[in-house]
């Protein structure tokens, strides 16, 4: 349990519930109910085993913040995700109500050790590792199958290690979903553009032979596919692109739209990840206590990129 002030907020708070979910607990020395819920918030924090974190402000000594929170009672409790509100009680309710609260936004024993496993992965990957980094995805799936972090990376490292039947199967579960996330649509389309490759005669072709026939008729718009996911698959995700963007001008609904499909899964495959929040890098906002990282916008390439192929793809489809 931590005493925040106006001066340790950010640090304690706001950075803080970016990693784990930080309940707040406004309070007062002369408060009879604080007093009765203070020890049951400190008892289940300790069984809780680092599933949350708990802090707890003085609502006379830090009156900016208690009204930056609305506070109008106390005990009141606050629940911090991702730097803003999630949720909240007022009153001293029972420790089995405290409980059944909790349960509703922090992680489960079982999905900290599925994260920590994930993150593991990365470390191995990072080190050269992929073999090791797959059977922690593994582990880390077996525990928590809803870890669609875990999946991802999972299905992305098994494609790179050409193991496309164990992705195909790792990935069906994502796919069944509705509404199927952008990142795993692409992976499929992705895993379909090597199976392509791997299965038909064309995957074996050089450039050339596919622009002869393309020069004969422009609107051969299989042979374009097929060029598109050829390059796809040996890194040229440019000149891929370029190809799919030659169907879409001529033909946007050709064959259910897959060259939109397969170009709008390029471009989420190039996209930069998110950074991580960066405790240095979090303020408030303007509003008060609403608190955010600061957006660092600097010039990366590759989201450079990915912002200019968007744009030609909008051109095209308006």
């Amino acid at each position: 349990m931590i005493n925040v002030t106006i001066e340790n907020f950010d640090a304690e708070v706001v950075a803080a519930s970016h990693q784990v979910p930080v309940l707040v607990d406004f309070w007062a020395p002369w408060c009879g109910p604080c007093k009765v819920i203070g020890p049951l918030l400190e008892k289940v924090e300790t069984e809780y085993n680092g599933r949350f974190k708990l802090v707890k402000i003085d609502s006379d000594q830090e009156q900016q913040l208690s009204q930056a929170f609305g506070i109008r009672s106390i005990p009141t409790c606050v629940l911090m995700v991702n730097g803003k509100p999630a949720d909240g009680f007022m009153g001293a309710i029972p420790e089995s109500q405290i409980k059944t609260f909790l349960d509703k936004h922090v992680p489960s024993e079982d999905a900290l050790v599925a994260e920590a496993d994930a993150e593991d992965a990365q470390a191995l990957i990072a080190a050269g590792d992929p073999q090791a980094a797959l059977r922690k995805l593994h582990e880390a799936l077996s525990i928590n199958p809803g870890n669609d972090d875990a999946r991802y990376d999972y299905v992305k490292l098994l494609i790179e290690n050409d193991m496309l039947e164990d992705a195909e199967a790792a990935l069906a579960p994502a796919l069944a979903e509705i509404p199927r996330q952008l990142r795993f649509e692409a992976l499929g389309q992705f895993l379909a553009a090597i199976q392509f490759v791997v299965t038909d005669d064309r995957g074996t072709w050089a450039p050339e032979q596919f622009d002869a026939l393309i020069a004969t008729n422009k609107r051969d718009f299989d042979t374009r596919l097929a060029k598109a996911r050829v390059l796809m698959v040996s890194g040229d995700w440019t000149g891929a692109m370029d190809e799919l963007l030659e169907i879409i001008m001529r033909d946007k609904a050709w064959n259910d739209a897959l060259p939109r499909k397969t170009f709008v899964a390029i471009l989420e495959l190039l996209t930069p990840p998110k950074p991580k929040v960066n405790p240095a890098d979090v303020g408030k906002t303007a509003g008060g206590i609403e608190v955010v990282g600061k957006v660092v916008a600097e010039a990366d390439p590759q989201a450079q990129l990915v912002a200019a192929y968007r744009r030609k793809l909008s051109m095209m489809l308006n």
